[in-house]
């Protein structure tokens, strides 16, 4: 039971990772590979979902919420919500593979419901992405890299 517990605690530290507030899952996550307590692959597997599913809130947000940007209260001031779009338009959808990154991960994701990225793309594209810094996460744990 305690062991589904701390699966939950990193699930948990993975999706507030991925939105918009601050927070390291990769310490979290590191720490436990490290104690040789866990198996690597269900802690990879727990925390790319986390981390997804985080992004996927992201891009609801910005699909849906933009009505109330100029609100004091929403979390992506205009000018962070234009040079993320800048981004996004040179680009493309091929920006989401730069979602793991911190400081402008989080915001392409936002920018990418905010311009109606058809979520099944935007989904492989972000699980593909955070799943691949989770490995090497765990490969540098591992004293693979």
């Amino acid at each position: 039971m305690l062991l589904l517990a701390e699966y939950g605690a990193l699930f948990a530290a993975s999706f507030l990772s991925a939105t918009l507030f601050p927070f390291q899952s990769e310490a979290v996550l590191f720490g436990m590979l490290v104690s040789d307590r866990y198996s690597w692959w269900l802690l990879i597997l727990v925390a790319s979902l986390g981390n997804t599913l985080g992004s996927i809130a992201n891009w609801f947000l910005g699909r849906f919420l933009t009505h109330f940007e100029g609100r004091r209260w929403f979390p992506v001031k205009r000018d962070k919500m234009a040079k993320a779009e800048g981004w996004y338009h040179r680009y493309g959808r091929w920006t989401l593979l730069l979602s793991w990154l911190p400081v402008i991960g989080d915001p392409l994701t936002l920018v990418a419901g905010v311009l109606r990225e058809p979520l099944p793309i935007f989904i492989l594209l972000v699980a593909l992405a955070k799943t691949a810094r989770y490995l090497a996460v765990g490969a540098l744990s591992l004293g693979w890299l």
